[in-house]
């Protein structure tokens, strides 16, 4: 399981993740069925269609996106995961049940929407860092859609799911396929073609390194529930018992009994254990398995399932659930815990679950179990010491063999590093003060006192010292790497650190000495070019202390114009050798010009943000450009935390597929990531001052990119997604001097629709009233003057971001008369996924900075001036012109200003 950690080293501007998100799939440029268009005369936005934007952004977003890496458990082999860039909108478009919160598709039993691999390259790894040649992955059916790929812990098999495209458009079921990694010929793992993968919620581990356990669809299901015409009565909900139960605004919750029993179809598993070799055995009982967790040594399996009642008002994570031991042979061993549905669990943060939770194998013992309780029944705001306890305990203890307290902790419980039985260290926190502990114990020594390592806020970034590295064990699990220098003989630990400073992120790897505290720094990224960082170790295939002398560390390594390629670092020389070499992803925009900015708040609070020019751009010879600002607000708790900077001047500008950066093929200035700290020093609530700090926050990068000379002051637009939409309605409604219009993406605009909290908040709209009101631009729709793009997926399932957020914003500004435009993407979710979808969004913000932003001092003149001054109006608007990407946009103006223009010109 911990394996996972090397599984997925993906280059910084990967578009997607194997397990789907914004940008997945498949490119979809030759296989999109939807009606798509571009033109060229943008205004033209009533027509009906898809479009696409202009070619300097469409040819960024269509660039085949670089694989995905995945090491070897030895180290000496890589993938090469290979994939496509945007999938069609035909993909969305397939049937998905929305079940407890989970989205299913029932042609495939798996969840909806997921990405995949198309193809897999394995390299070896030469001891000097070079790569062999590519050995592809063989025998797989052609159109082979690959996921869920993992190694065996021995490093000589893989296994993953294939599904095909089928002659419906759908996909088939997943069924398990293994491959050899020396030969590279890949085969399915069930010779009977019944046997297909149920992967609603887990999919198949390997138990060792000749068997699987698969979930499975159970071969005695039938057909699904089919839903009755009509119902069997009313749809209820009681609280008769008068029960405090506050939920957020999940989504895609149970409705109904029908409901219910889809889920129940849709989720529940056979567990099957297959070998190599072709043998199979059931294993336990069909049940909704959530989880298969094997232990260490193989010996025993630990098992989690959620079962009935179901709720209607929480997603399936708070159903019922029972955790179990098996033995690795299929022999039920014992019942750990079944705890009942948790509807009840308060919203304060740091509220949990009652009863056992994170339950886990040690992962340098065995077959040992740990986990936590909590003593204060979950609820944050009850005052108890100690707050969590953290239990371990054999996974077949014998009689009366109680549960062993390993430490108790004040704080909520935050994970814990093995390492043996002298050294563990055991992580706490607690969100309202920011505080986090680490703890030193030693698991096999009761009479060693527990003592804290480090007590510090975790706003504060400069004092981070750093995490412990892990080394893989033989039996595939992660425990700290301890180092021995050769010459004192004394043994450390490897702190692998972020390295916040005033002038970025360098980051650090240190020797450090957990007895005395004392530190010792063995690396640091160059600070004056580049941005690297370590990823992991590649020295720790043997058992033991790791010699320093021979320390190998796999690094990143990136600057402002060169793409993330991986480094191997050897000690002692710490001698680097290049193992990738990934084309850049966007050769036109290479030369692009990046700089970390700081300037201050007018309450003192010092602000960073990343300013991008596009390439070539001189503003003593070009003057100031249109300027898109695109953020996302932050709580803190102090004005110290919040004026740390994060980030490094160095990190290559990686560009997604609905990026702002998009807008620099388009002669934009662009300000990405302006830090807006919202501060709630002591026991004041940060929100209580929400509009006054994002207000003060907008001023100030305005005034600094204006006193920098790149950007128009009349031209300035603001932008953002999500929690970024709330705060670009707010600042168009309280600072309209600021902007000239706004593109507000997947937002919630009025706070009452979420009652009992929202982002960061806590409090309740009944504890909190004005706040909420007054943090709602739904509230001063009426006060919205300024140009407003909103853009929201139809399908939206984040909590808060309901679909009805925009519909419901937009009528209110509408009523008002202010100039706003909806688009409601079909299918898609909070982020946007399809290729149509994307180039859409892309058009209409295009066409939305265009004609409000790139001319938008112009189009105020007035048109008598233009008239009568017509050479002086033909300048600027030329400058502008060629600022905004040519004489041919000319278009966007509106046709009285644009035939004044052309007339002068002409």
């Amino acid at each position: 399981m911990a394996s996972s950690r090397f599984h997925h080293v993906v280059p910084v501007n990967a578009l997607a993740s194997e397990d789907g998100g914004n940008g997945s799939g498949s490119n979809g440029a030759a296989n999109a069925t939807a009606s798509v268009a571009y033109d060229d005369d943008l205004e033209s936005a009533s027509d009906t269609g898809y479009r696409l934007p202009p070619s300097e952004i469409r040819d960024i977003v269509d660039a085949p996106p670089l694989p995905a890496l995945s090491f070897s458990p030895l180290r000496d082999k890589i993938l090469f995961l290979k994939r496509r860039s945007l999938p069609p909108l035909s993909d969305l478009a397939r049937p998905e049940e929305k079940l407890a919160g989970v989205r299913i598709d029932g042609k495939c039993n798996t969840r909806s929407r997921m990405s995949f691999y198309t193809g897999i390259g394995i390299h070896q790894l030469m001891e000097d860092g070079s790569l062999g040649p590519e050995k592809e992955i063989q025998y797989l059916p052609e159109g082979a859609k690959i996921n869920f790929l993992t190694w065996s812990n021995n490093g000589q098999h893989l296994a993953f799911t294939v599904r095909l495209d089928e002659d419906d458009g759908s996909s088939s079921k997943l069924r398990v396929w293994v491959a050899n990694v020396d030969t590279g010929k890949a085969r399915p793992l069930f010779e009977s073609p019944d046997i297909y993968v149920n992967a609603v919620f887990d999919n198949f581990v390997w138990v060792n390194d000749s068997t699987l356990l698969v979930c499975t669809i159970p071969l005695s299901r039938g057909d699904p529930p089919r839903k009755p015409l009509v119902p069997s009565g009313p749809k209820i909900q009681s609280n008769e018992q008068k029960n405090v139960i506050q939920s957020r605004t999940y989504q895609d919750l149970l409705k109904d009994e029908y409901d219910e029993d889809l889920f129940e179809y849709y989720a529940t598993t056979q567990l099957v254990l297959a070998s190599l070799d072709g043998e199979i055995k059931t294993f336990g009982p069909p049940a909704i398995y959530t989880s298969m967790d094997p232990s260490p040594d193989q010996a025993y399996i630990l098992l989690t399932s959620t079962h009935r009642p179901f709720s209607f008002v929480v997603p399936c994570g708070r159903f019922p659930k029972k955790v179990e031991v098996w033995k690795a042979n299929g022999e039920f061993v014992r019942e750990l815990c079944d705890l009942p549905l948790a509807e009840n669990i308060p919203i304060a943060f740091n509220s949990v679950r009652k009863g056992m939770r994170s339950i886990n194998w040690r992962a340098d013992k065995p077959s040992n179990l740990y986990w936590v309780e909590t003593q204060d029944g979950g609820d944050a705001k009850v005052e108890v010491s100690p707050r969590d306890i953290i239990y371990t305990q054999s996974a077949a203890p014998h009689e009366n063999e109680h549960p062993k307290i390993l430490h108790k902790l004040d704080l909520r419980y935050g994970g814990i590093s093995w390492c043996d039985d002298t050294l563990a260290l055991v992580y706490e926190s607690w969100y309202k003060t920011r505080k986090v502990r680490t703890w030193v114990i030693s698991p096999g020594s009761e009479n060693v006192n527990p003592r804290i390592l480090f007590d510090r806020s975790s706003e504060d970034v400069y004092s981070d010292p750093g995490s412990p590295m892990s080394r893989r064990t033989p039996a595939g699990t992660y425990v700290i790497a301890k180092v021995k220098k050769e010459d004192d003989g004394d043994t450390y630990l490897l702190l692998n650190g972020s390295g916040a400073t005033p002038e970025g992120n360098i980051p650090f790897l240190d020797l450090f000495d957990i007895n005395t505290g004392s530190k010792e720094r063995i690396w640091q990224s160059n600070k004056e070019k580049y941005f690297e960082t370590v990823v992991a170790l590649m020295s720790d295939q043997k058992e033991g202390e790791l010699s320093i002398n021979k320390l190998k560390i796999l690094t990143s390594k990136e600057s402002k114009t060169e793409n993330t390629q991986y480094y191997l670092l050897c000690w002692p020389e710490k001698k680097a050798c290049q193992i990738t070499n990934f084309p850049h992803p966007y050769p036109q925009l290479e030369s692009l010009q990046k700089e970390m900015i700081r300037y201050q708040r007018k309450d003192g609070v010092q602000l960073t943000a990343t300013l991008y020019l596009p390439p070539g751009y001189d503003p003593s010879r070009d003057g100031p450009l249109p300027c898109l600002i695109w953020s996302y607000p932050g709580e803190f708790k102090s004005k110290d935390a919040a004026s740390q900077v994060r980030g490094s001047p160095n990190e290559f500008a990686g560009i997604g597929p609905t990026s702002p950066l998009l807008w620099l093929a388009r002669r934009f200035a662009v300000l990405s990531g302006p830090t807006i700290p919202i501060i709630g020093e002591g026991d004041e609530e940060a929100n209580d001052r929400y509009i006054e700090q994002l207000v003060a926050s907008a001023e100030a990068a305005v005034e600094e990119v204006i006193r920098r000379g790149v950007a128009d002051p009349n031209k300035i637009a603001v932008g953002g997604h999500s929690y970024g939409a709330f705060m670009t309605a707010n600042l168009l409604a309280r600072a309209p001097h600021l902007f000239c219009c706004g593109i507000a993406r997947s937002g919630a605009y009025n706070r009452t629709l979420t009652p009992f909290g929202f982002q960061n908040e806590e409090r309740t709209l009944w504890e909190a009233t004005n706040t909420y009101v007054e943090m709602s631009p739904f509230m001063s729709a009426n006060k919205i003057k300024k140009p407003i793009l909103l853009i929201h997926g139809e399908e939206d399932n984040n909590p808060g971001t309901l679909t009805m957020q925009s519909d419901r914003f937009f009528n209110a500004l509408k009523g008002h008369g202010a100039l706003c435009r909806l688009v409601i993407l079909p299918y898609e979710s909070h982020g946007y996924g399809a290729r149509e979808s994307i180039m859409h969004v892309l058009w209409e913000t295009d066409r939305w900075l265009q004609k409000h932003c790139a001319y938008s001092s112009d189009v105020k003149a007035d048109l008598n001036a233009c008239k009568d001054n017509a050479q002086g109006t033909v300048d600027s608007q030329s400058k502008a012109v060629g600022a905004a990407g040519g004489v041919q946009e000319l278009a966007n103006l509106d046709d009285e200003k644009f035939h004044c223009i052309t007339r002068s010109l002409l």
